[in-house]
């Protein structure tokens, strides 16, 4: 099958979750059919990327693209006009009349057309939405609905209140008009059915690369080290750990004062960096070239989203190495795993301090967690199978 998939970057490196996701997906699919991966390139990516996007694609078009690099002069003028445009400013910032005119040419000698993530879609010509599938890994508006509630400057507030309303309008538009949506679990595919009408909906599950997070065998614990792995530069991401590390962290150390909290993941922000400044049992490390290290040394990893959509698989490489994790609701949300069996689920700062010293106190209720979880990802996430059903609903809902 000829497979043209529409991306709004290169993967390479592979260091959040919709990349992971996309790649992990695409290496299985490319093994089998003929993947030609069309993205932007915003010159962000690894000065190598174009070269290892032969690792999941037999061919890769790179359009280059160059929008205004955050907290800049010009991101702020843009962030400005986009008061009076109709598209959120997080789908406008990537419209791109080069990459449609790509789409538009190669869409001819295409079997399946893939439109990864909200983002590149108005790089699809009208004419062809109804021959192609968006694969959505978030509910995005959700997002932005969940970021406006949160406590805030009010003009912020309001911005984000007026970018949830656009993003809303658009995603659920945009997800009619595709021939077919699929979600990354039954609450999003739901969501997009009941809440936008959305007639052609399905959803897959979520995998993970049980050779590579793998625990070693002889590997030894931190008592008392916690670990969150996430990309910095993902809104839900650094909204979680700023709330974790000055809510949280501080009555964890008033009851285990040598608790410390590793956060690992790209691009810290400044508040980020300032909390932890001033803590010294938190450290920031920035981009790492292998997050499993941490993840074996950890006793616990942390999961405390409270904004979000899809679903975190971070999640499932901590249970792939053992780790025991505590997350939040929201951060577990659309993953198929139960508190008390799998991993913790705790919401508010209190309820998230006692799950937490409740592991560090009990080694042996930890390490049950941790066997249990290990043996449901061995059971049932293998993203040759998550590849391949991805697959079959694309064939089935174009047919």
């Amino acid at each position: 099958m000829r497979i043209l998939w529409i991306k709004s970057e290169l993967l390479h490196p592979v260091d959040k979750g919709g990349k992971i996701r996309t790649y992990q997906m695409l290496r299985s699919l490319a093994r089998q059919h003929e993947v030609t991966y069309l993205c932007l390139d915003d010159g962000q990516a690894a000065a190598d990327a174009l070269q290892k996007s032969t690792e999941y694609a037999g061919h890769t078009i790179a359009v280059p693209f160059r929008p205004p690099a955050k907290g800049t002069a010009a991101f702020a003028g843009a962030l400005f006009r986009n008061l009076w445009s109709s598209l959120p400013y997080a789908i406008a910032r990537y419209v791109s009349p080069q990459l449609r005119q790509r789409v538009a040419k190669l869409a001819a000698q295409t079997d399946l057309l893939i439109c990864d993530f909200l983002v590149p879609a108005t790089s699809i010509p009208p004419g062809m939405l109804k021959r192609a599938v968006l694969f959505q890994h978030n509910v995005e508006a959700m997002i932005w609905q969940r970021r406006a509630s949160v406590p805030q400057n009010p003009v912020r507030r309001q911005y984000m209140k007026l970018q949830w309303r656009r993003m809303r309008r658009f995603e659920a538009e945009m997800c009619r008009r595709f021939g077919h949506v699929v979600a990354v679990s039954a609450s999003d595919a739901e969501v997009f059915r009941s809440g936008y009408g959305v007639q052609s909906v399905s959803h897959v599950r979520t995998g993970v690369d049980l050779d590579y997070f793998t625990r070693p065998a002889d590997a030894e614990r931190q008592v008392t080290e916690l670990v969150f792995v996430g990309s910095m530069d993902w809104m839900p991401n650094e909204e979680g750990i700023r709330w974790f590390a000055s809510d949280v962290f501080p009555l964890l150390q008033r009851r285990l004062p040598d608790t410390r909290l590793v956060v690992v993941g790209r691009a810290p922000t400044p508040a980020l960096k300032s909390i932890a400044d001033g803590n010294r049992g938190i450290e920031i490390t920035g981009s790492v070239p292998d997050v499993r290290p941490y993840l074996t040394r950890a006793s616990l990893s942390i999961v405390p989203l409270r904004i979000g959509g899809g679903t975190r698989l971070k999640i499932y490489e901590a249970m792939a190495m053992m780790c025991p994790v505590v997350s939040t609701t929201i951060g577990a949300e659309g993953l198929p795993v139960h508190d008390g069996q799998h991993l913790r689920i705790a919401d508010g700062a209190q309820a998230q301090a006692d799950a937490i010293v409740g592991l560090l106190k009990d080694p042996t209720a930890a390490h049950r967690l941790a066997d249990t979880a290990r043996e449901f990802v061995e059971r049932h996430c293998s993203w040759d199978a998550v590849a391949a059903d991805f697959l079959a609903q694309c064939k089935d809902a174009m047919s």
